[in-house]
């Protein structure tokens, strides 16, 4: 993939420097995993993957996109995104199951590691518009948030928690390798087109999560979560329907 050069040569380090903000992020997040600081650990995820959208950003609003950064982005990603939530979750609890619980935090990891391959990969090849398959960050976020969102659980459904979160471990894992279509927010001509309505939509988005962020910053990978699965296997089946019997109508 060729990429213009910046205006500055300067301009290559800000995109980078973020990407190294979420490496060292992620890299305390495991630190205090190991030292069972786990909301430390959770919250650095979740500042990791801030780091790790504010790179792309940079990089493409200074016109400082390159290979190298592209593959400091994925290397740094499999640290931030996969090696940090599968200590995290199996220091915390998972490790109640024993290899079940090692082959649950492993495979969060090895599927992260094939969801940047093959988006690497794909790159340039689908639309912009949607990702195939869960996102490593969002899937990343999702365990992360559910260790912040624990302290909502009644102390009666406690010894629930290890279970949803091996259930979650499981369920991250197979979405990130599946066809399951994803918004990617990168569509600019439609952010464009709804300037406005786009900034309100955000706007109440970061509010109702300030508001209570332990419990609706949970909710809201949560809904992502959905939101892929029903797009792709209730809305696209509805449109192809709705298609044909346009094409069928304009036959006859």
């Amino acid at each position: 993939m060729d990429y213009q050069k910046p205006k500055y040569k300067g301009y290559y380090l800000l995109p980078n420097m973020m990407t190294l903000a979420s490496l060292l992020t992620g890299f305390m997040g495991i630190l205090w995993s190991i030292d069972g600081r786990f909301e430390y650990a959770a919250v650095a995820i979740v500042v990791s993957c801030i780091f790790d959208g504010l790179d792309g950003k940079l990089a493409r609003l200074t016109n400082s996109a390159s290979d190298f950064g592209v593959q400091l982005d994925s290397l740094v990603d499999l640290i931030a995104f996969g090696v940090g939530p599968a200590v995290l979750i199996h220091q915390w609890c998972t490790h109640e199951f024993a290899r079940l619980g090692i082959m649950a935090s492993f495979l969060v990891m090895a599927c992260g590691a094939l969801r940047l391959a093959r988006f690497n990969v794909q790159a340039g090849k689908t639309s912009k518009k949607f990702f195939i398959g869960l996102p490593i960050p969002a899937a990343a976020c999702t365990l992360a948030t559910f260790v912040l969102f624990s302290s909502y659980i009644p102390e009666s459904l406690t010894h629930w928690i290890p279970r949803i979160t091996l259930g979650l471990a499981f369920l991250v894992s197979i979405l990130m390798v599946s066809n399951v279509r994803y918004a990617s927010f990168k569509d600019a001509e439609a952010i464009r087109a709804h300037r406005f309505s786009a900034t309100v939509t955000a706007l109440l988005i970061f509010v109702l999560i300030a508001s209570e962020p332990k419990l609706l910053s949970f909710v809201f990978f949560i809904g992502y979560i959905a939101s892929g699965l029903l797009y792709t296997y209730f809305i696209l089946p509805l449109r192809g329907k709705s298609l044909l019997r346009e094409s069928s109508h304009k036959i006859s």
